[in-house]
């Protein structure tokens, strides 16, 4: 697929393109519908100046920083997302990367959960070498997470500590230490239709096996505080041409769903989404465990209708 083709699919109306990737989603993903949970383990303080964050130290924002938590506290919070039916549990740290100790910390509380084998353990913790990757890959780790968060046309309008090819690196040398491959982004942070068109063929290229989408939620203190939404239409072409272009990627529907998508949000599992976080986000409270849950199963029942 090229970007022409990718521009052409926005250009589709909606409810057409809705249903192009529907049927991508059925024919590759089957009824396949999966959940995670993540644990913020290491909150604030990030050197990094990403314009849409509040953990950045370069913006005054209104968050409770901490250094990285125990693994007994990693671990307590797996069994709460394996109690609540989460596929997948993630350990999620700020900062560039981690030091050997914090590193060690992580693997010890993915040795463990692996070893109890209840929930499959991810992890985002930032840049890494290679032999980071490979002792994380030995500890149990199944899954590494890390956004190219825009494409790479946008991408020096919200970041400049490091470079989009920085973030193509560090996937490379996880997926190098055989780890699967959770990578997807932000949409909404004034981007264009083409920025999103190539975000969505760069995607294709790196071809990871999740697709987080998240959409932007202003936070006060950063600057993209004030950033206009994306209209909802604008949100479910985004998600359905992303399913076309990575027809295989489960695509996950992450922070921002409830609040931009609103009353549309179950159209989105009709345009190609096909997983979703649960039990909140780094920084923002999601909707209630119970909600997430009662929807999952009426999208699952209307998908078999």
């Amino acid at each position: 697929m090229q970007l022409k083709d990718i521009l052409e699919l926005f250009d589709l109306p909606l409810a057409d393109l809705a249903a192009k990737a529907d049927k991508v989603r059925r024919e590759n993903m089957g009824n396949h519908f999966e959940t995670c949970t993540i644990c913020n383990a290491k909150c604030g303080k990030c050197s990094e100046d990403c314009k849409y964050c509040a953990q950045s130290a370069h913006y005054a924002t209104d968050i409770a920083d901490y250094p990285l938590v125990s693994c007994e506290t990693m671990l307590q919070a797996a069994d709460e997302a394996a109690a609540i039916g989460s596929n997948r549990y993630g350990i999620i740290t700020s900062g560039k990367g981690l030091v050997d100790k914090e590193l060690e910390e992580v693997a010890s509380a993915i040795s463990a959960i692996a070893q109890k084998g209840e929930i499959t353990p991810c992890a985002s913790l930032g840049i890494l070498d290679l032999d980071g990757f490979k002792r994380l890959k030995d500890s149990g780790l199944n899954r590494y997470h890390h956004n190219i968060e825009t494409a790479s046309s946008y991408f020096p309008k919200i970041t400049s500590t490091h470079s989009f090819e920085d973030r193509l690196r560090t996937i490379a040398l996880a997926r190098e230490a055989g780890l699967s491959i959770c990578c997807g982004g932000i949409i909404g942070m004034g981007e264009s239709r083409e920025d999103r068109a190539l975000m969505a063929l760069e995607l294709a290229q790196i071809a990871p096996d999740s697709i987080p989408v998240n959409v932007l939620m202003p936070i006060a203190g950063t600057p993209m505080e004030n950033c206009q939404p994306i209209s909802v239409g604008e949100a479910l072409k985004t998600i359905a041409v992303f399913r076309i272009a990575n027809p295989k990627a489960v695509i996950r529907l992450a922070a921002g769903r409830e609040t931009v998508l609103k009353d549309f949000m179950g159209m989105a599992f009709f345009a190609g989404a096909n997983a979703m976080m649960v039990g909140g986000y780094l920084t923002q409270r999601g909707r209630s465990v119970e909600e997430d849950q009662a929807f999952a199963r009426e999208v699952i029942a209307a998908w078999s209708a």
